[in-house]
């Protein structure tokens, strides 16, 4: 299954915050957005994106971006690797019905049973970019990030 193709309007979904509040398409129908699915908290990329992204954050969000990592991790997964790491960056839990969000968006790893690696960016709640890697050990650049924001300011 590929990932969500621009043009797409956002499917229904509902990821679990830090907070244990629900976070749904309505939380993505106005401004960007910058959803990073990955496949595990701790993991060696996982670790390395996330703080590649952390030290980017202040150019990411600068014309009012939100970003959010996005995992079949359970919440306390998700936020002892944020703590460990010191990275600020909001996740979201796609555990239970575990991976019906990333399937929705085409971005879970069957093999695997877990998220693939892919970037989607969504703006007034339609797919604007979107990324998804080889493999899910493949390493996204902040770069693509920039590319995907590009397309928004330009949508």
């Amino acid at each position: 299954m590929a990932v969500i193709a621009p043009g797409t309007a956002v499917p229904d979904f509902a990821l679990k915050t830090a907070e244990n509040e629900e976070f749904t398409q309505a939380d993505v129908a106005s401004g960007t957005t910058v959803l990073v699915f990955y496949p595990f908290a701790f993991s060696g990329v996982c670790t390395d994106q996330f703080q590649i992204y952390q030290e980017a954050l202040e150019e990411i969000t600068a014309d009012g971006a939100r970003i959010y990592g996005v995992s079949t991790d359970p919440r306390i997964s998700q936020t002892a690797f944020c703590n460990s790491l010191s990275v600020t960056i909001p996740q979201l839990s796609d555990f239970e019905p575990k991976g019906a969000t990333a399937k929705a968006f085409g971005a879970f790893f069957e093999p695997g049973g877990m998220t693939h690696r892919a970037l989607v960016v969504v703006k007034d709640g339609t797919v604007v970019w979107s990324w998804e890697g080889e493999t899910p050990g493949e390493l996204p650049g902040v770069n693509l990030v920039f590319d995907g924001l590009k397309a928004a300011a330009a949508a």
